[in-house]
């Protein structure tokens, strides 16, 4: 048997760690807006929810995103990036509007985000500031009930079990 000697093979970048530190510096120092966001933009990029209602479950956050999200170019899955801006970012905020506009117990009002726009050529970062946020904040949504960034599963797979998301805040539609 052959031993691998992985330290050897372990990448460590702090260019990196320091670059998804600013990004995520930079977002906490932009504005919070209300939902739903009515300028026209394109881009992709991060974002954070807040909420700021009275629902029981939610009266600790103290400040802290209830959810962390990111919208990625058309493409970047497959890595076939498309040349143009799209409105990928202000499009996935809607989709939240949407999403918390169904429920029986969520008030859009209630709710605020915040949101940076990373340039096509630095979208690879994306993923990186989505995941340094979310283990800096732990957001409920992300960490504790799943379900809320769900994108409707399409036909043939409504019969899938209603997200812990859904049973707490009933009336999506396509659930």
């Amino acid at each position: 048997m052959m031993t691998i000697n992985v330290l050897s093979q372990t990448f460590q970048s702090h260019q990196l760690m320091q670059l998804a530190n600013e990004a995520t510096r930079f977002l906490e120092l932009t504005p919070k807006h209300p939902l739903p966001i009515n300028s026209q933009f394109n881009g992709s990029g991060v974002y954070a929810l807040y909420y700021n209602g009275k629902n029981p479950n939610y009266l600790a956050l103290g400040g802290k995103p209830i959810y962390v999200g990111k919208a990625v170019p058309t493409g970047s899955r497959t890595g076939t990036y498309i040349t143009r801006e799209e409105p990928k970012l202000k499009n996935r905020l809607n989709e939240h509007v949407r999403s918390i506009q169904h429920t029986t117990n969520l008030n859009i009002a209630d709710f605020k985000c915040q949101f940076i726009i990373i340039p096509l050529e630095m979208s690879a970062i994306i993923s990186v500031v989505e995941s340094m946020l979310i283990n800096k904040y732990k957001p409920i949504w992300n960490t504790k009930i799943d379900g809320f960034g769900n994108h409707d599963p399409g036909k043939g797979r409504y019969e899938q079990a209603r997200s812990e998301w859904d049973k707490i805040h009933p009336g999506r539609p396509w659930v």
